[in-house]
C-alpha cells in the first residue's frame, strides 16, 4: 500500500473532490502541481482564491459575475423582448458561443427535482417573475436539457408565465434525450434555437 507525505495525501484528496476527477487523475494532478515552478502553482492558487473572493451572482439574471450587473444585463444593445432561461451558467456560456441569440438570460441554478429535495423555492423563479413583471419581455425561451427534471421545470415555467400573456417557447432538441447543453456543439445549439417552439 502506497503512503504519501501528509501534505500530498491532503492535496490528492482535495483534487479528488473535483467533478470527473477520480483517484488516479487526482494523484497525477497532484504530482504535476508539485513538479511545476513555484510561480505557476501560486498563480493557480491565487486564481482560485481570486475567483472565490470576487465572483458573485448578478442581481438581475443570477449569472456568475465579478461586476453587478453582469456585462450581459448591462448591454443595452441586446434584444429586450426576449429572455432565455437556462439551468446553470455553463449553459449560458454554451449559448453565447453560438452567436445566434442576442437577448437576455436568467439562470435558475438547477432544475426541479423532488427526489433530490429541489423545489421551485430552491431555484430563482421569484427573481425571474419579478423581472418579467417589471420589464417588457414578450418571449421567454426555455433552454433546459431534455431530462425528466428538465421537462418538468419547463412545464412549470410555462404554467407560471403563460397566464401573464408571455409567449413561452422551448428550444428544439437536436440534442440527445437526457443530454446536457454544455456538451452540445455550437451548430446543434444554434439549430435548436432556430427550431424553438411554443409550449402548449
Amino acid at each position: 500500500m502506497l503512503h504519501y507525505a501528509q501534505s500530498i495525501s491532503i492535496l490528492i484528496a482535495e483534487l479528488g473532490k473535483l467533478p470527473g476527477v477520480g483517484p488516479k487523475t487526482a494523484q497525477r494532478l497532484a504530482f504535476y502541481l508539485l513538479s511545476v515552478e513555484d510561480n505557476e502553482a501560486i498563480a493557480l492558487a491565487d486564481a482560485i482564491i481570486d475567483a472565490k473572493n470576487n465572483i458573485t451572482f448578478c442581481s438581475i439574471c443570477c449569472n456568475l459575475t465579478d461586476e453587478d450587473p453582469c456585462f450581459i444585463c448591462d448591454d443595452p444593445r441586446r434584444d429586450s423582448t426576449t429572455i432565455c432561461v437556462v439551468e446553470d451558467p455553463k449553459d449560458l456560456v454554451a449559448i453565447e458561443k453560438t452567436g445566434e441569440y442576442r437577448g437576455y438570460y436568467h439562470v435558475l441554478h438547477g432544475v426541479i427535482s423532488p427526489i433530490n429535495g429541489i423545489g421551485p423555492e430552491q431555484l430563482t423563479f421569484k427573481e425571474l417573475l419579478r423581472r418579467v413583471n417589471s420589464s417588457k419581455f414578450e418571449e421567454v425561451i426555455v433552454a433546459i436539457g431534455s431530462s425528466v427534471e428538465g421537462e418538468a421545470t419547463g412545464m412549470y415555467l410555462a404554467k407560471l408565465l403563460q397566464p401573464l400573456g408571455i409567449k413561452v417557447t422551448r428550444i428544439a432538441h437536436g440534442l440527445p434525450v437526457g443530454g446536457d447543453l454544455e456538451y452540445a456543439d455550437e451548430v446543434t445549439l444554434a439549430r435548436a434555437f432556430e427550431g424553438r417552439r411554443e409550449f402548449n
